[in-house]
Parts: structure tokens; sequence; C-alpha cells
């Protein structure tokens, strides 16, 4: 260990937090990120500060079960006893705190950060994100006080505040119960608020509940159990067992009705829920008018119902989809005498069990004593400061509801089968698909015809926790009942989710995915740097290659099909979002984005994209580019199995692996050259089917855009992985073009009074090779068709200010090779940079090139983005080439349009007969909105 000098100060700090809500570098599960500094306890281990590991286990004697990396109970505290760091010991501190507020989490990371002493990243696993995040900064304080002593710390203190959030933000026992059902069944699960709203199931396979009330329950239903007398009257017509009841909204009329029904008579609100404002067993007029306000309080109509006191014992009948799934006695809120402590004393002790909580938090409630409390046990005979005898019982409450401090008897299998008849006729009267049924009778082991009693209420949305949870019984699991309704044996709950990852060419594929399966009639809900589509219309626009965007998807109720474009800015911010894809396709890896959030290295790069392959199911499949090294070394991180996409040529090295990947029945598509064209072919063990010739898909300009070719072979891979046939998935990319319409700032072409104006994203070095090969390609088919000699060839470049400079310099080197005049910008987001800092980089790597002998021949530097293709219009001529690498593509589409005096002639690959206009930058683009020159 570490030889140490001096004292140890409280020195451990959090610099950095992240949330992961998906898969993400560090785990497949969600994560919390600390980065954490040690300070002056770097040099200072448990084992070398004195007493340490003692007081630790004395305030959380559970760290004794943590295994750590020994694999068994009690390798933590050998490691304690060993000499650990601090950072790692505050990650066990933020796990075990939040077992202690009842979330069993047990993964967790602590790796120093390379290059950095004293600097570590803590992951650790949450249940509940504000409860994982609050663990973690308690843990860090907690740790600091072990070190040196805060008088004004006090760890029990803060331990039951900490607990106590815990319970405000968790869900309920019936929501829990619920979720966790579908959890078990592999239906994923998606929390819409801070309460108990919650979505099961993705896209269009989507239901929602809240509490136990699901997207199935119809709200007439709910309104007339809400509603007692119309409840009362309906059940009544149908020769179900009720009370005797009316409304009334007047305390004299309460009285009036009383003495018609006859004493002993019950007042309670006409749409109250929980028991409250019930006022039971009065006795005469005088009781009637104490009751009558209590009930009206809790009445948001104003109405009271009068019913005649049915007597007997209190059961609650679970009625699911039709059937009693459960039956549970209610006993009030009691104390049972013990002859030594005051009725005061032992309500104390009851609510002393750590089962009770407050409100609904826990399986049980606490008891508290109010007005009502001390009057009925006045009634009694008894007053709170007396001890009442052994073994006798002193009520507190008169109903038996469990969110006033009741307990709960299962008596499931118990019930007479005509009881249970007509809970069940009851629940389908009202029209509830969950409905708790509220029995008033000596006896539910004997029918209620013949004994007495009544239903005395019908409740939608019944609390499952004297169920789940019965302080004396068998519980019931009844939640599998309510998933069973909800998504029935065999139901799907999941929607196909293809992600797409690489440093380029992202955008594209998406979009090509995204059309072969709208072609085949999916509702396809797709993400992307420029918005969120859903079904052919843009409803979100803005940078939406990130996890929130992603989840925004899977919860809109008419996608049926996702494609999202994953970002490796999203992934190291948020991780993915959701649990998993159905197929990943990783496009490249270049050097693009490096120094950002500690990613330096290409391979570390590759690290991040990886993140899809690993969140690939054995029944997934990963779409791979075998010809970039990287990309291939992921195929050992995938758990299904992988299709390759590859250019090279047959006989070579990559070639001859992915014969032998399809001759063990593997998939792959490949390109076929030939003296006709190059044909693209998708592989499927031992067979080869012809797809498409590349000089035949518009989106290629004849196969000339290499690029394009490359995007278009991913798509085919994915799409056939994902169960897309040939024949659509040919279709699709025959009718794929880059258009403004299809494929807005990526490859558009537009003629603008004779000249040939491509408008593209490109933005790196290694896409600048690839739309640079691109330009020579179609620059020689420009000249062979030329009357006035070698066209030129103008570029509008520039890059994000958040580059290296070596990477900045590169995109202008690179640009030089193929343009003539070069004309650098900057976006309007200057990332960091002094205005013109980043352009003056581009404009050193074109000068550099350029004394090398590079084919540019004059380079200008314009920062404005429409200032710039203005200047690059004037400088060329009708014939020429120019190409605008762009940032805010609806605003340069805008201005070639106010250009150019050839409109009508639209885009080479534009969609025919479409409208002539252009969005101008405010417009909102919708299906009815003209996108492109026709």
């Amino acid at each position: 260990m570490t030889e140490t000098h001096g004292t140890p100060a409280p020195d451990l700090k959090i610099i950095e937090t992240r949330v992961y809500r998906g898969p993400n570098i560090w785990s497949y599960d969600p994560a919390i990120h600390l980065v954490v500094d040690l300070g002056s306890l770097e040099n200072f281990p448990s084992n070398t500060i004195p007493g340490f590991t003692e007081r630790l286990l004395a305030d959380l004697p559970r760290l004794d079960q943590h295994h750590c990396s020994r694999g068994r109970k009690g390798g933590f505290i050998e490691r304690l006893y060993e000499g650990t760091w601090l950072g790692h010991i505050a990650e066990h501190v933020s796990l075990q705190l939040q077992q202690e507020a009842g979330h069993d989490m047990r993964r967790g990371k602590t790796r120093q950060v390379k290059g950095s002493p004293g600097v570590y990243n803590i992951t650790y696993a949450y249940a509940d994100e504000p409860v994982g995040l609050a663990a973690g900064e308690l843990a860090v304080r907690f740790v600091n006080n072990l070190v040196q002593p805060d008088p004004a710390f006090d760890f029990t203190t803060e331990l039951e505040k900490f607990i106590k959030q815990a319970e405000r933000t968790a869900f309920g026992p019936s929501t829990q119960a619920i979720v966790d059902e579908a959890v078990s069944r592999d239906i994923p699960w998606i929390r819409l608020n801070k309460a108990s709203l919650v979505q099961l199931g993705q896209g269009v396979h989507a239901k929602r509940i809240r509490a136990t009330m699901t997207s199935e329950t119809g709200s007439i239903a709910v309104d007339v159990a809400s509603d007692k007398d119309l409840t009362t009257r309906l059940l009544a017509s149908a020769g179900l067992p009720v009370p005797r009841s009316e409304s009334v909204r007047a305390v004299e009329d309460a009285v009036s009705l009383a003495n018609k029904i006859g004493y002993p008579v019950v007042c309670k609100p006409l749409d109250g829920n929980h028991g409250r404002g019930v006022c039971l067993n009065l006795q005469d007029a005088a009781a009637v008018r104490e009751a009558f306000p209590i009930a009206a309080e809790q009445s948001r109509r104003g109405y009271v119902i009068v019913e005649n006191f049915v007597t007997g014992k209190d059961y609650r009948c679970l009625i699911i989809n039709g059937r009693m799934e459960a039956i549970a006695e209610r006993v009030p809120a009691h104390v049972v005498g013990d002859g030594v402590h005051t009725v005061a004393e032992l309500v104390d002790i009851t609510n002393a069990d750590p089962r009770r909580g407050v409100g609904h938090e826990k399986i049980l409630t606490r008891i508290t004593i109010n007005n009502a409390a001390r009057q009925l046990v006045r009634d009694q005979g008894f007053d709170l400061d007396d001890v009442p005898p052994e073994d006798v019982m002193v009520k507190l409450t008169l109903t038996g509801n469990m969110s006033t401090g009741g307990i709960s008897i299962d008596r499931t299998w118990e019930a007479h089968p005509e009881n249970v008849e007509i809970a069940e006729e009851a629940a389908r009267m009202i029209g509830l698909d969950i409905a708790g049924i509220d029995f008033i009778c000596p006896d539910i082991t004997q029918p209620v015809r013949e004994t007495g009693g009544a239903i005395c209420e019908v409740n939608a949305a019944p609390g499952f926790r004297m169920h789940t949870n019965p302080t004396i019984g068998e519980p019931q699991y009844i939640a599998k009942p309510v998933v069973d309704m909800l998504f029935p044996p065999g139901a799907v709950s999941r929607i196909p989710i293809v992600a797409v990852t690489g440093t380029n060419g992202k955008t594209t594929t998406s979009r090509m995915i995204s059309h072969v399966f709208k072609g085949m009639g999916r509702k396809v809900g797709m993400t992307s740097t420029d918005g969120i589509v859903i079904d052919e219309r843009l409803v979100i626009r803005q940078d939406a290659s990130g996890p929130k965007s992603a989840r925004m998807v899977l919860q809109n109720p008419r996608v049926d099909f996702a494609v999202f474009e994953v970002a490796r800015g999203g992934i190291l911010r948020e991780g993915l979002g959701y649990e998993r894809n159905d197929v990943a396709v990783v496009l490249n890896v270049q050097p693009d984005h490096l120094g950002l959030r500690g990613i330096d290295t290409l391979e570390q790069l590759a690290d991040v994209k990886a993140v899809l392959v690993e969140a690939v199911p054995r029944t997934g499949y990963a779409v791979l580019n075998a010809d970039d090294p990287l990309v291939r070394k992921m195929r050992r991180k995938c758990s299904g199995q992988v299709v390759w996409f590859s250019m090279a040529e047959p006989g070579s090295e990559v070639r001859d692996y992915i014969e032998g990947h399809c001759r063990r029945g593997g998939r792959a598509v490949v390109l076929e050259r030939s003296d006709l064209g190059d044909m693209i072919v998708v592989k499927h063990g031992r067979r080869s089917m012809q797809l498409a010739w590349t000089h035949l898909l518009p989106a290629t300009f004849g196969g000339r855009a290499m690029m394009n070719v490359q995007n278009a072979m991913a798509a085919a891979a994915a799409a056939f992985a994902a169960g897309a046939p040939l024949h659509d998935i040919r279709q699709g990319l025959r009718t794929f073009n880059t258009s403004y319409y299809l494929s807005p700032g990526r490859l558009n072409e537009i003629d603008v009074d004779g000249r040939s104006v491509i408008v593209d994203y490109c933005h790196n070095a290694p896409a600048m090779r690839m739309l640079g090969d691109f330009v020579d390609r179609l620059g020689e088919s420009l000249s062979a068709s030329s009357e006035v000699g070698r066209p030129s060839r103008i570029g509008v470049i520039a890059t994000a200010g958040d580059r290296r400079d070596d990477d900045i310099r590169e995109l202008g080197e690179v640009a030089a090779q193929h343009f003539d005049v070069v004309v650098v910008r900057e976006d309007a987001r200057l990332r960091g940079r002094k205005r013109g800092e980043s352009a003056g980089l581009v404009q050193s790597g074109v000068q550099a090139a350029m004394d090398s002998g590079a084919r540019c021949r004059r380079v200008d530097v314009v920062l404005d983005e429409l200032e710039a293709v203005r200047f690059a219009l004037g400088r060329s001529n009708p014939g020429d080439l120019v190409v605008l690498c762009v940032d805010q593509h609806q605003s340069v589409l805008a201005e070639l349009e106010s250009v150019s005096h050839l409109a009508q002639a639209g885009a080479r690959s534009g969609d025919e007969g479409g409208d002539p206009d252009f969005v101008q930058p405010d417009e909102e683009i919708t299906d009815e909105s003209p996108r492109e020159l026709a």
C-alpha cells in the first residue's frame, strides 16, 4: 500500500455527475456515473485511517454482505482491512444506501481516470434516478465524515431523510407489483411522470397504467363507480344485494331520510374514496347531524349518501377482467390491550412496526389519532390515557380501509361460490376491468343472500397491497392477471428497433432503412440529426440523435417500427435511452469528435459505438462494416448474429473471411463487379441473391457516390436482418433519392442558373475524402459533356469548432485535393472558439496543401454561411460544379431559390412534378410543406 504522510482530510468531492438511462460504456443497465476527486485522500487508503473501517461498519453493518471482487460475502470487508481507496468505498456505500431504502442494487465499478492521479470514475446501478443521485451525494458526505467527524453531520438523521425521500418518489405497492410482473415477462416500461403513470410496452403495442387503473379502463365506468348513489341503483336493478340508500344535499334531508330508512344508518360522501368522510353506525338524528358535514366535506359535488347500516365483517373482493382474483377481510385500525400500556402507548407500539409508513408508501399505514378516533375510544368506554384489559380490542376507526391504519387477512380460498358470483356480476354491471367490491356480511364463507349482507361500495383503481402483502395469510400474486389482461399470452409488447451509428453516413442510412419499411406500410418512427419523424411527418426539428428522442418515439402510439440514428454524444451523455435494439448498424469509426468527453483515440471511440452492438439480444443482429478493422472487432461483443457488408474485391482477405462466414450459414451484403457495373448481392448461407445495380439507385448518382453505395448496402443488410423481403428492399432503394424531400441536407443536387450545386453536411476529413471522390467522378462527367472547356469546382467548407486543431487543418488539406476554389466559412455555433479561429485553421490546411501542389488554386474566407454561399455562386460560371457543405440547410436552400432563375429545372434526383418552392428557415416541415426544387 501507499506510504502515507500527514493527516487525512475530508477532501473527497464530486466534480461531475451523469445519469445513464440505458446501456452505456460502463454497464448494460442504467447507471449513475460520478467523477470524484480524492484530493489528499489519494494517499490514504482505508487501512491507513485509524478506526475508519470499524466506524463504517457500525453505521452500515450490512456492507458485510457485499462480495466486491472476491466473489463471496465479506469480500468487501477483506478489501477494507487490506486497504482500498475511498472512491471505491463511496461506490459500495452508494449501493448499500439504496438497499437501505428497499432498492436491491448490487452492480458497481470504480476506475481511476488515466493520467489524473486521485480522480476516479465511479459507476453504480440505480432503480429510481433521484434516489440513486441522492445516494451518491450522501455517500461522499458520509465517507468524508468518517475521515474527519463533523459535529453538524448526523448519519442517522441523514439516513432517515434519505429513506423518506426514496419513499416519496417510489411507486406505490400496486404500481410496483404490476411493473415487477411486466419486467419478469420482458415487457419494457417507461415512467411517464413523477407519480404512478407508467407505459408498458412500446409504440403501437403500448398500454398505460396509473396505479391499478389501466388504459383499458372505461371513463364511464369510473364515473359510475365514483357516484355511489348511481352504483347502488345499478346493482339493485341487477338483483344484487345492496343497502337501502339515497343521496341528499341538506342536513335536515339527511335526518328525514335516516328516519325513513330506520336506524342505525351510514353517512358517506357521494364521490369520496379511501374511506374518507364515511361515518358508520349512526344511532339517532343527532349523530346524523354531526356526521353530515364530515361526509359533505369529502364530496366533490356536495351530495351525501344516507343508507342503512349493514352489520358484519368488511371484505374486499378484487375482480380483474371479470374474474375474482383475491378476497381480503379488512380489520379496522385497532390496538389490543396488554394490561400494561395505555391506548396511546399501544398506538405508538403498533406504529413502530417497520411495515407501517405514511399513506401508501409501505404495506401498512400508520394509525392516526384524530378527533373521530378519540370519540370512538370514548364510545368504547376508554380514554387514550386508560390501560385496556389484556386481550381487549379497542377500535380506532370504524372502516377497514388500509389507508386509515387497518390490517388485512387473506380469505381468497374461503369465499362461497355464490358470493364470488355476486362480486363478479357487480364488476360487470359497472363495467370496470379492475374493480374492488366491498362486501359487508357476517361470514364470506356463507351465501350473503341467506346470512344477510350487502355490497356497500364498488371501487375503481382498488389498492393491491391488502392482497399482495396481507397482514395474515398467503399473498396473492394479482399483478399476473392484470398483465395477462393487457398483454395476453403471445401478445407482442415491443416494436422492432434498428439503431444506426458510425462517424459518417448515419443519417442517410437511417433514412434509407426508414424508406424501405415505409414502403412496406409500416408506421416508422425515426430519429436523426435533423429531428424526429413519425410516419413521414417531421414532428420535432432539432438534433434528435440522442436517447431522449428515442424514448419519445417509443412513447408514440402510432409507431410500429423504430429507426434510431445514435450519436457518440448521446451515448456518452445518457446511454442509449432504451434497453436493447433488434438490429445494430455500425458504419465506420473514423477520426472525428476526438478529444471530447475523454475520448482521445479511435479505439476509445470504437468502444463507445460498440455499445449498440452490446445491446443486441441473442435473437438480434449486428450489421457491421467488414472493411473497417475497428468495426470488425465489434463482432466479439455481439450476443446475436453478425451480418457483414463490404465493398472489398473478391479474393481479398476480407472477402474470403465473409465467404467463410456465409458458408457457415451467416449473412452478408457484398459488391460484385463486372463490365456491366457493380451489383449489390445479398448472401445467406450458400445462397447469393442479386439485389440491385448500383448505377440504377438514384441516391448513388449513377454509381458515382460511393459513400451512398456503402450506405445502401448497410441499409439493405439491416432491412434484411429485420425481416424485410428482398423485393421490398430493392423497391425501397430504387425509390430513395437525395432530393430535399427525402434527404434534406445530404447530397441534394440543384441546378442554379446552369450551375450544378451540391448541398451536403460534410464536416470532417474522412467524409471530405468520400465527398471528394464523388466530386472527382461527377466533375469528370460534367467535363465530358461540357461545351465550354473544363468546369471549375468550387467548395464551401467548414467544421465544428470543438474539433482538434489537426483535424480541422486536415479537412482543409483534403478539400484542396478536389476543388479548384475553396471558400471557408464558420458555423453559427463557435463551440468554444473565437470568431474566425476555426476558419483560420481550415485555411491554413488548404494553403499547406496548395504549397504541396494540390489542385486548389485559391482559398477565400467568408465567415457567414449565407454570405459564403453567395460568394461561391458569384465566383462560378454556368457549367461549374459548386459544393456547399452546410450547417443550416434550410436557410441555404431558401437562399439558392432566391438567386436562381431556373428554379423550375429542379433537383437532378428530385421528385417529378413537385412544388418548386423551398422551405423557408422559419417554416415547420410537414407533409404539406414544399421541400425541394421540382
